[in-house]
């Protein structure tokens, strides 16, 4: 093995802290904005901290193990997690396996235990492609080897996540995938091109979903439908005016209250704006700023293609739910069911995105190494 293969790693103090810093605070948002609705739904305003507490524990874990594991390791299993992943999105909607929840069904139930495959999806695809597109850097500007292949695979997981539905993931996958392909080298006409041609069917899928409509049309004046589909916005919108410079405190937010649908999850930086104020949110902010930083270095800095293909598509990935969830808690985009990352309660969201800041880790410290 090489060097950087066996290297114990370096633990990047930088982005570790900035990690731990958002998963500690995440945990005492989850409390504030639960509380109530735990009590009211399970008889303990425990419920949702204590398992929040639970899938941060069990994310340390994944993050140490994952910082361990040889990156020649994960370049072995690029083809296997994309062929579990799509076993996984299969069985939501083609077996018993799969649970509806507020008319979607995204999750699994394997041996007790409930996940969402799209989010292991969304790490498979990334360590797929970087993967891929490695291999075929010598030809990546070639249509026929570095963009369809990848589009084929693309559609097949964008494909199946649409059917549960969950269009705001299906976006997410698909955006993270053309940043990959663009960081990767491949043709901008291409790109621009898949673009242009997906405008078509993205309107078709949004004309055959009336509620998908209504979020349009909610979002660009949410005043006009107050007690429908603007409510969520008005409510979010709401929170943050509350909130001011130094938030109303915590526990102290009056919109987590069942005025704002999903507090602890989808909605979570609107609670945060309210009890932490523009302070609470410009701390938060330079968290996920310092992440960035650390992950555009460590793939400036990583030596081989895979490296830095792959802390390209981690740090995307991540950054790009960051941007989506606060805007549309802020109103700048139609409502999306996605969370914000270490902050938003939820186990597969949480354990998948600290795996992914521990491969990010160890991309950063075997090259250091060198």
């Amino acid at each position: 093995m090489k060097r950087s293969e066996t290297t114990a790693l370096t633990y990047d103090i930088t982005l570790l802290f900035s990690v731990l810093f958002l998963v500690g605070i995440g945990i005492v948002m989850v409390y504030s904005a639960s509380s109530a609705l735990a009590l009211k739904k399970f008889s303990s305003d425990y419920y949702f901290l204590k398992r929040q507490a639970l899938f941060s524990l069990m994310g340390m874990v994944a993050l140490v193990a994952c910082g361990h594991i040889p990156l020649s390791v994960y370049r072995s299993l690029a083809y296997p997690l994309l062929a579990i992943a799509l076993v996984l999105l299969l069985l939501v909607p083609f077996s018993n396996m799969g649970i509806a929840a507020g008319g979607a069904k995204r999750w699994l139930s394997i041996m007790g235990f409930s996940f969402q495959p799209s989010e292991i999806a969304r790490l498979a695809m990334i360590v797929y492609l970087a993967f891929s597109m490695s291999k075929k850097q010598d030809n990546i500007k070639d249509f026929s080897i570095g963009f369809l292949p990848h589009l084929i695979v693309l559609s097949l997981f964008t494909g199946l996540i649409l059917l549960q539905p969950d269009f705001g993931s299906a976006v997410s996958l698909g955006a993270s995938t053309w940043i990959l392909l663009f960081v990767g080298g491949v043709r901008l006409r291409y790109l621009l091109s898949s673009v242009l041609l997906i405008l078509p069917m993205i309107y078709y899928v949004m004309l055959n979903a009336d509620y998908r409509l209504r979020r349009i049309t909610s979002f660009l004046d949410p005043w006009q439908y107050p007690t429908e589909d603007g409510y969520q916005i008005i409510h979010s919108l709401m929170a943050f005016g509350t909130g001011g410079i130094w938030g109303a405190g915590i526990g102290k937010g009056y919109q987590k209250l069942f005025y704002l649908p999903e507090p602890h999850t989808d909605f979570i930086f609107s609670v945060i704006g309210e009890e932490l104020g523009l302070v609470g949110i410009l701390i938060i902010l330079s968290l996920y700023a310092l992440i960035l930083w650390r992950g555009v270095s460590i793939a400036r800095h990583a030596t081989d293609s895979f490296s830095v293909f792959l802390a390209s598509g981690i740090t995307a990935t991540i950054l790009l739910q960051v941007c989506v969830n606060m805007c549309v808690t802020l109103g700048l985009l139609p409502t999306k069911g996605l969370t914000l990352p270490f902050l938003s309660y939820g186990g597969t969201s949480l354990m998948v995105n600290m795996a992914s800041i521990g491969i990010l880790m160890n991309i950063g410290a075997r090259h250091a190494a060198k």
